[in-house]
């Protein structure tokens, strides 16, 4: 399991594992984006045809909340939209919010996604300014846990079903908390029965 670097596309990362290997043929179970770090599953040889089953498996992240400041990607990496305050926002407001996300719930994929839209991928299509009609999704939100809050930063983890979009998930809380919000930092924890199983930085490797 690669714990990936922070700034690096997960190809990238699996390209630089196959090197130091020496590895004529791997892969990676579900990509990351430069902006998360965190477990990498990568697969060497005959093992790659287990690669499915892991790409559908659950997924943990923990990640960190801005509230009160939308951004065109919702994540730190986009331009700020519209700032809200925040002030009477409390612990138990945000408690019962996280709750109306337990269990299967919808979601409308971004358009900063690698999902196709006529042979494009959306995030292509959002850099070009155009904005394409999405199908919600459903995905299931097993578990989702508050471990800090300090306003406007808010810290929680959260155990999902493949297909979870982080970004809108903390969107849609600063929705339902009527602040908008955004994503300033993400992690894989665990993917599938990997959730306690020891990563391995690139240097460390």
């Amino acid at each position: 399991m690669l714990d990936k670097p922070l700034g690096v596309s997960s190809n990238h990362a699996l390209q630089r594992v196959k090197r130091l290997f020496d590895a004529r043929k791997a892969g990676h179970t579900g990509s990351l984006d430069p902006l998360a770090d965190g477990m990498l599953p990568i697969c060497f040889g005959d093992a790659t045809k287990l690669s499915a089953f892991l790409l559908d498996a659950d997924k943990h992240y923990w990640f960190r909340v801005r509230l009160g400041v939308s951004t065109t990607t919702g994540d730190a990496e986009g331009e700020v939209m519209q700032t809200r305050p925040t002030e009477g926002i409390g612990m138990e407001q945000i408690a019962s919010v996280l709750d109306q996300f337990s269990g299967e719930i919808e979601q409308l994929p971004p358009m900063y996604s690698a999902l196709k839209h006529k042979g494009k991928r959306l995030y292509e299509l959002a850099r070009e300014g155009v904005e394409v009609e999405r199908e919600p999704r459903a995905v299931t939100i097993h578990a989702f846990d508050m471990h800090d809050f300090a306003l406007p930063e808010l810290q929680v983890s959260v155990h999902c079903s493949k297909g979870t979009y982080v970004r809108t998930l903390a969107e849609d809380i600063g929705k339902a908390l009527g602040c908008g919000a955004h994503v300033t930092a993400l992690r894989r924890t665990g993917v599938g029965p990997y959730t306690e199983f020891p990563m391995y930085t690139m240097a460390q490797l």
